[in-house]
């Protein structure tokens, strides 16, 4: 078990279990997924707790997509041996840390979350008067400070998450970081780092807690990390002395924001579930056809004479994603001088989603085959999971003098 650091930072993202994933979301998540996985310390978890926040009054189908969700991951390359795959509900620890920070979360703290509002005004249709909706964006720290995460993938709507989780770090370690003697065991440690480190650890607090110089306060992170002669205790210690707190218990996590995501639906909007223009990412080969076939496209070429513009057509945005540039230069030409058709232009398209969906396709249906795998995966993800939650829980109740 690797422990997070600024070296390897633990990376802490989950996807909810509402529904089969489309390409939306493998362009705007698992790709970035696949891609983190090798250079950093993964936990992706399926959030079925999360799923209830706003599918509480069916909670019958959230059981079934937790398979389903974990076969697009294999599919589409997130890997069990290079990531932690487990399941939110498996691991209750989630649920307690909610719980306890939820005494201490100040109520106005999650009803300025921009995506509460947001989220109110779309989704009419369901009944959002409960704590679990208020609640969630709080349920999402406990998520990613149960595994002191260092780095938390999310688009820019998702950032003000990640802030309400630094700021209720920041609580807790303001509360209960406390400890006996707090000064003088930091002494004590910055003396076991050799002379030369601790006056550089010294002159590097001082310009930041007199200055505010961001830059040595990351010098002084970095320099903490590299120190082979004090403990981890120390060195958390330590991390908090540098910034005027009291000892760090629950490290503040920083967003790292992913590619930004333009995959369009089959009628120009964002692709979405709730809009129903949708691409799955097992869809079949005749209906992913029929789809990209019945698109609509520029309104001006009523007849196949009648020339278009590609920027006034949902199949361009589509061609920018999927086609090369050589096909693009086609698609443009053939439009505006109505040299090409609208089912011409759609072909190579069709011939390019279906090259990118058959290797996930041909996976997703070796996974369907072999349940037993799955459980296999999903119980070792979550027995990993549960022993790094068990530990920051026995030190979140041990700060907090809660128990003997």
């Amino acid at each position: 078990m690797r422990a997070p650091s600024q070296n390897t930072p633990r990376v802490v993202s989950g996807m909810r279990p509402t529904g089969k994933l489309h390409l939306g979301h493998y362009h705007g998540v698992l790709k970035n997924w696949v891609d983190m996985q090798h250079d950093y310390d993964c936990f992706f978890f399926i959030a079925d707790w999360h799923a209830l926040t706003t599918h509480y009054e069916t909670p019958q189908g959230i059981a079934e997509s937790v398979e389903e969700l974990l076969i697009d991951w294999l599919a589409a390359g997130v890997s069990p041996s290079a990531a932690t795959l487990f399941v939110q509900s498996h691991v209750p620890q989630h649920a307690e840390l909610h719980l306890l920070l939820s005494m201490m979360t100040p109520l106005s703290w999650l009803e300025r979350v921009p995506s509460y509002k947001d989220q109110k005004a779309k989704l009419t249709g369901r009944d959002l008067t409960t704590y679990g909706f208020l609640g969630y964006p709080l349920l999402q720290a406990a998520d990613i400070l149960i595994y002191k995460a260092g780095l938390v993938p999310v688009g820019e709507d998702q950032v003000a998450h990640v802030e309400l989780t630094r700021e209720v770090a920041r609580r807790f370690n303001h509360f209960y970081g406390q400890e006996p003697g707090f000064e003088e065991v930091c002494e004590q440690a910055i003396s076991k780092m050799g002379k030369k480190n601790a006056k550089l650890y010294r002159s590097m607090r001082k310009a930041y807690q007199e200055q505010g110089d961001s830059e040595a306060l990351n010098k002084a992170r970095a320099l903490l990390e590299a120190q082979q002669n004090i403990s981890i205790a120390d060195r958390d210690r330590l991390f908090g002395y540098l910034e005027g707190i009291s000892k760090v218990i629950l490290p503040e996590p920083d967003a790292k924001l992913t590619k930004a995501s333009k995959m369009p639906g089959i009628d120009g909007q964002k692709m979405s579930k709730s809009y129903g223009n949708t691409i799955g990412l097992r869809e079949p080969a005749d209906e992913l056809a029929k789809k990209i076939k019945t698109m609509p496209t520029d309104p001006a070429r009523a007849r196949r004479t009648d020339p278009g513009d590609p920027a006034k057509c949902p199949v361009w945005q589509l061609h920018e994603v999927y086609t090369d540039e050589q096909t693009h230069d086609w698609v443009k030409q053939g439009c505006i001088t109505a040299g090409i058709g609208c089912i011409d232009c759609k072909q190579p398209l069709i011939d390019a989603v279906q090259a990118e969906l058959e290797p996930i396709r041909e996976r997703a249906r070796r996974y369907e085959n072999d349940r037993a795998y799955l459980q296999t995966i999903i119980d070792q993800g979550s027995e990993a999971a549960q022993e790094i939650a068990a530990e920051t829980m026995a030190e979140v109740i041990k700060a907090m003098r809660f128990s003997r």
